[in-house]
């Protein structure tokens, strides 16, 4: 996870710097030329409910259409046409939220404003057919990124008590709890009644380690994680929601509390309002 701290138009070929984009026959979106200040070298984005997603030239159109898509979908689940939790949106508007649709690592070489919370997301771990192929195959990172953005510029902030990123949170106390106890740095090996074991030295309790728990989390109650449990397993062992209701109840009980509104479909990418 790499932290880096839309207007509904019709679709139309656009002429962006280095020829023009075919934007594909998506209903919803519209791809635009973009030249904000300090992530002037992705030179295309689309906008979701007012949330920025930026790619660089060489991310296929497609890709970003379908990260669009699952955006919308988070933040409107029933396709209604409504947000389902507005406090959640407007929270990453005051956070100007955006994400960045990168092909290659030195993309990344960027300096956003500091007052915006970002994520990025890689073209090659974008895989649109993930979900519709029975959730088999390689999966499809813009279910795990696009996640990150809404609940660490959006959640954390809206529910500060429930989700915030510091370790009074009920999130960080239900993590302590997976983690097989509270470790402020992380261990050389985690305690063998842990099922959430996270290794990643670059990613610290309150900031990182929360945001990937709400990740796994609930995205193992939506059925993302279903079919991973061999590829996952060093990292996250409750890959269905049966497991995490029967061994993790204080997150699942948490995040199936109808106050916070939280998704129960899982994105598919074809956003239908």
């Amino acid at each position: 996870m790499f932290l880096i701290y839309l207007t509904f138009i019709s679709c139309k070929t656009l002429n962006l710097k280095g020829g023009p984009i075919d934007v594909g026959k998506d209903p919803n979106f519209n791809i635009v030329p973009n030249n904000d200040i300090g992530l002037s070298s992705f030179n295309k984005k689309v906008i979701v409910f007012g949330i920025d997603l930026y790619a660089v030239r060489e991310v296929e159109d497609a890709k970003l259409l379908h990260a669009a898509n699952v955006m919308a979908q988070y933040l409107d689940n029933d396709e209604d046409g409504l947000i389902d939790n507005q406090l959640v949106l407007n929270k990453m508007l005051e956070n100007k939220a955006f994400l960045v649709m990168w092909k290659k690592e030195k993309d990344l070489n960027i300096r956003p404003p500091s007052v915006r919370i970002g994520q990025d997301l890689g073209n090659d771990e974008t895989n649109p057919s993930f979900v519709s192929n029975g959730k088999t195959g390689r999966f499809d990172a813009t279910l795990e990124e696009v996640l990150h953005l809404i609940n660490n510029a959006g959640h954390s902030y809206a529910y500060p008590g429930t989700f915030g990123k510091n370790k009074k949170s009920a999130l960080s106390k239900a993590m302590d709890v997976a983690r097989g106890g509270r470790f402020f740095k992380i261990p050389s090996i985690y305690p063998a009644n842990a099922w959430f074991s996270y290794y990643d030295s670059t990613c610290d309790y309150e900031t990182c380690q929360t945001i990937e728990y709400l990740y796994w989390a609930l995205t193992s109650i939506l059925g993302a994680q279903e079919n991973r449990l061999n590829e996952i397993g060093k990292e996250w062992k409750l890959n269905t929601a049966d497991l995490l209701e029967n061994t993790d109840n204080e997150i699942f009980e948490l995040l199936t509390n109808p106050i916070y509104n939280l998704p129960t479909i899982l994105p598919d990418g074809s956003y239908k309002h």
